[in-house]
C-alpha cells in the first residue's frame, strides 16, 4: 500500500482464542480484523505510529480472570476491562465482559469483538479516548470503520 508516495506495509494481523468460556468464531474474526487494519490505514495520521511500524498484531481473547491481572498490572484499576492494547502489538480482549456488554448494549457477540478490535487497532495507530473531544473523534472513527469493514 502507497501512503504519501511511501511503501507503507500493512501488519498481519493474528488471532489467538486463549480462553475456553465463551465460544468465538476466531476466523471470522480475523478476516475482520484483516480488513479493519488496511482502513485504518487509509486514515491520514501526520505522524509515525505504532501501527505503522509494526509487521504483526496480535488480538488475543483472554478470560476476565487474565484481564484483571493485566489490568492491575499495567493501568493499577481493579477487575477486568473489555480491551487493553499495548505498543508493541497486542490486543488483549475479554471474550466475558465482550458478552457482558453485547447483551447489555444489545449487540451480538461477533459485533462486540468486533468493536474492540477496531478500537485496539486505533490505538495503535494514535488515537486516545482519555478526553471527550479525542473520545467522539475515535467513536466516530471506530463506527466509521465498523461500517466499512463489516461488509
Amino acid at each position: 500500500m502507497r501512503r504519501g508516495g511511501i511503501r507503507v506495509t500493512i501488519p498481519k494481523i493474528t488471532v489467538r482464542n486463549l480462553q475456553r468460556i465463551v465460544a468465538v468464531n476466531v476466523v471470522d474474526l480475523e478476516k475482520f480484523a484483516a480488513k479493519a487494519v488496511r482502513f485504518c490505514f487509509q486514515i491520514h495520521k501526520n505522524k509515525s505510529t505504532d501501527l505503522t511500524k509494526l509487521r504483526e498484531v496480535f488480538v488475543l481473547l483472554i478470560s476476565d480472570r487474565r484481564m484483571a491481572l493485566l489490568h492491575r498490572q499495567f493501568l493499577h484499576e481493579v477487575g477486568p476491562t473489555d480491551v487493553m492494547t499495548f505498543q508493541h502489538g497486542e490486543i488483549f480482549i475479554s471474550a466475558e465482559t465482550a458478552r457482558r456488554h453485547a447483551r447489555r448494549f444489545g449487540n451480538s457477540l461477533a459485533r462486540e469483538l468486533r468493536l474492540y478490535v477496531v478500537h485496539g487497532l486505533l490505538h495503535l495507530h494514535g488515537f486516545d479516548d482519555r478526553n471527550e473531544i479525542d473520545a467522539q473523534k475515535m467513536e466516530v472513527t471506530q463506527r466509521r470503520i465498523l461500517q466499512r469493514a463489516g461488509r
